[in-house]
């Protein structure tokens, strides 16, 4: 049996509701996108035990408030050192079922365990106040309680870390949860759960739903009224859905949406510094992420070395799949993804796009499509305004300060956006300019743990990671004392 083969046949594949493995009615394949073949079978939840899920994180939910913060945190500093402990095995799993390269999988097996080291150290330290009224009269206690059972629903892209930006702070905080996978990527969080009940988390605190049907599943939990809490990560049509959704019950929600990041090259700058940072904001996860470098925006005067430059690096990139040694880029997720990327840039061609390197599928079995890089791009271009979700970079030149940042702004999505120049005057004025909740400034990462994700406009409500992230899962109570 090959070590592929042990490591997918060692991951549940049932639902797990109140701290137990349970069958569903029926199943569905988890896919390896490098060669379009099943890996496995998982359970196939109904609405029906949605709602046993639910009904596990609402039993839960007191006892697990009135635990100890200290029990919390350590639990989650056990996680912790389970999945550094194991991370070889659970980056084969993400790779076999998202596709990316094992060497990025173990970065993020890696980056999801911070999260639970990190929340491990916030859960004692949630606070409060007290403070004399006014006229001296009475004495104001607030304190910060959790929110309740949470709903959490996560993307494909980042199976582990995605969960565990959730999930950290809500066991910090004392909220249960229900938590449903994306269909295409559920086995790293199938596992994540196993080794949060071997690391000592209580049943029913994390329940987690596997579906095909993830409407018909989770639309009865968020209307039902007992979850008082919805998290998102994913698309931003799909988050506008689940909001209208969420009022009925005026649940507090996070939204963590869609991204069209810009990433900006001004003539100053370090011209390595910006493709290296250009490379990492754009092939990050092959492409498939919100904080991905969707337009770059490079000042003319810089365009033709630059391009050239990136051209260089994108072209030597190997393809194939993440578990064969030396691969840079693997499979895009489905069939549907690498369409999508062709028909973006075949779009972008057909308006006077020039194709630098790349440009088409690649040959052979699964999802692959080639590195990119595009010159030349117009900006009505549909990849000018659509997440392109895929390795593929497109040029676009500016002549000044204002047409850079104008071109940067034009958009109804606000995830991150990255510049680069040495310039520290110009670094300030742009970075206050940028309408983005996250700026990278001559760097081409800024997703971290300790620091508050999240963006403006159609990117999204509330942040998620640093000393602000376990806020969303904390409501405020105020007690008025009389004082005689």
């Amino acid at each position: 049996m090959s070590r592929e083969r042990e490591v997918v046949e060692a991951c549940p594949t049932e639902l797990f509701i109140g701290g137990k493995w349970v069958a569903a009615s029926g199943t569905f394949a988890v896919e390896d996108p490098a060669t379009g073949t099943a890996l496995c079978e998982v359970a196939d939840a109904s609405p029906a035990d949605g709602l046993a899920a639910l009904d596990a994180a609402v039993a839960a939910q007191a006892d697990w408030a009135a635990t100890a913060p200290r029990e919390r945190g350590e639990i989650l500093r056990r996680t912790y050192e389970l999945m550094t402990e194991r991370a070889d095995d659970l980056a084969l799993l993400m790779t076999l079922e998202m596709g990316k390269p094992v060497a990025e999988s173990k970065g993020e097996i890696a980056y999801a365990a911070e999260f639970f080291r990190w929340f491990a150290e916030e859960a004692v330290r949630i606070d409060g106040g007290y403070q004399i009224a006014p006229n001296g009269a009475s004495r104001f206690l607030v304190m910060r309680q959790p929110v309740g059972p949470c709903l959490l629903i996560t993307p494909w892209n980042f199976p582990a870390a995605m969960g565990a930006r959730k999930i950290g702070p809500a066991v910090a905080a004392g909220c249960t949860m229900v938590i449903k996978p994306a269909a295409q990527t559920p086995l790293s969080m199938l596992k994540l759960a196993e080794l949060m009940t071997e690391a000592g988390l209580p049943a029913g605190v994390l329940n987690v739903v596997t579906t095909h049907d993830a409407g018909g599943v989770m639309e009865p939990l968020i209307r039902d009224g007992r979850a008082r809490k919805l998290s998102f990560t994913g698309s931003t049509p799909v988050g506008r859905k689940l909001l209208e959704q969420a009022s009925e019950q005026v649940l507090r929600t996070s939204m963590e949406l869609g991204g069209n990041a810009p990433l900006l090259v001004f003539e100053d700058a370090d011209l390595d510094k910006a493709v290296e940072g250009a490379m990492l904001a754009k092939m990050r996860n092959g492409g498939e992420a919100c904080t991905a470098a969707n337009r770059i925006y490079v000042q003319s005067s810089v365009m033709a070395e630059f391009a050239t430059r990136l051209t260089e690096r994108m072209s030597a990139l190997k393809v194939g799949r993440g578990t064969e040694d030396g691969v840079d880029v693997g499979p895009l997720i489905d069939s549907k993804q690498r369409d999508k990327v062709a028909d973006l840039v075949a779009d972008a061609i057909a308006q006077g796009a020039r194709v630098l390197t790349g440009g088409s599928v690649a040959e052979g079995n699964g999802y692959f499509f080639q590195p990119t890089v595009l010159a030349d791009v117009p900006t009505t271009a549909r990849l000018q305004k659509e997440e392109i979700f895929g390795p593929v970079a497109p040029l676009t030149a500016f002549d000044t300060e204002d047409e850079a940042v104008r071109m940067a702004n034009d958009t109804e999505f606000g995830l991150v956006s990255y510049l680069f120049t040495k310039d520290l005057s110009r670094a300030l004025r742009v970075s206050e300019r940028l309408e983005a909740g996250m700026i990278g400034l001559n760097q081409g990462i800024v997703s971290n743990p300790a620091a508050p994700f999240g963006g403006v406009k159609q990117s999204g409500l509330g942040r998620e990671g640093g000393t602000i992230g376990i806020d969303e899962y904390l409501d405020v109570k105020y007690v008025a004392v009389n004082v005689d």
